[in-house]
């Protein structure tokens, strides 16, 4: 049995993931920062798969948090075959690089960028001795060519060189059976991160090329479909799940 560690993967779009990939038939560690309600509710209505997944409060901007929520996966289940770094902390208050806090800025590029490396230092050494492992990251639309991101400069260069990270792992370990892949979501925000994509039909998205908002499920079937065996010949791409928003020049409006 496959065993998949997850990073903020009991709400949003890390909650669709992680029941895709017990689905599938993985164990997982969820790990989650703070919130207990919604992971006792998780354990209600989880309840036919509590022999296939643990819970590892934890942030992702502590080292040690990170190197403690890997160890708690390779005791419970023997394995670590799958990395999905989905946690991504993100300021929402619109403000210019210049106006960021020094706290502000290394909460960026610890939680989004070190993060990665302190769990890839962790779970490196297993994925080898097993030839297998699938590496997961999150980007954002774009990701792959270093825009500039206006009022969001700390969370885009952390991302930014998070992409180039993804492919030199990609190189790195291509020899152990380990790939890694970038997955940048389009604009999917509230309850959209938990929905299906029958759900999302139902209603129009003029934004959106296709006509429909992008859901959890979007992201959640193409990791799953990363995370396997015969996934192999995919590795260090950056794939944009936008709806057709990545093909669109965003300063072109129609006259």
């Amino acid at each position: 049995m496959r065993h998949a560690l997850i990073t903020a993967g009991s709400k949003g779009l890390g909650r669709k993931v992680t029941e895709a990939l017990l689905e599938k038939g993985c164990s997982v560690t969820v790990n989650y920062r703070q919130d207990e309600a919604a992971v006792s509710r998780l354990k209600t209505e989880w309840q036919s798969w509590l022999d296939r997944v643990q819970f590892v409060k934890g942030d992702v901007t502590k080292k040690e948090d990170l190197q403690h929520l890997a160890k708690t996966a390779l005791n419970r289940f023997g394995r670590i075959d799958l990395l999905i770094n989905n946690a991504g902390p993100y300021i929402f208050e619109r403000k210019k690089l210049a106006d960021y806090s020094e706290a502000e800025w290394y909460n960026m590029l610890e939680g989004n960028l070190s993060s990665v490396f302190h769990l890839f230092k962790a779970v490196i050494p297993i994925m080898r001795r097993q030839r297998f492992g699938r590496i997961i990251t999150y980007g954002f639309q774009g990701a792959d060519h270093a825009p500039g991101w206006l009022h969001r400069s700390a969370f885009g260069a952390a991302k930014v060189g998070l992409a180039s990270l993804t492919k030199t792992i990609a190189i790195e370990e291509a020899g152990s059976g380990i790939t890694a892949n970038m997955i940048c979501p389009g604009n999917i925000v509230g309850e959209m991160k938990e929905s299906s994509i029958s759900e999302a039909r139902a209603s129009l998205d003029q934004e959106t090329p296709i006509g429909r908002s992008g859901t959890g499920e979007d992201i959640a079937r193409i990791i799953a479909f990363l995370c396997d065996e015969d996934s192999d010949y995919i590795t260090g791409t950056v794939i944009e799940a936008t709806g057709g928003l990545n093909v669109i020049n965003r300063q072109t409006k129609d006259k």
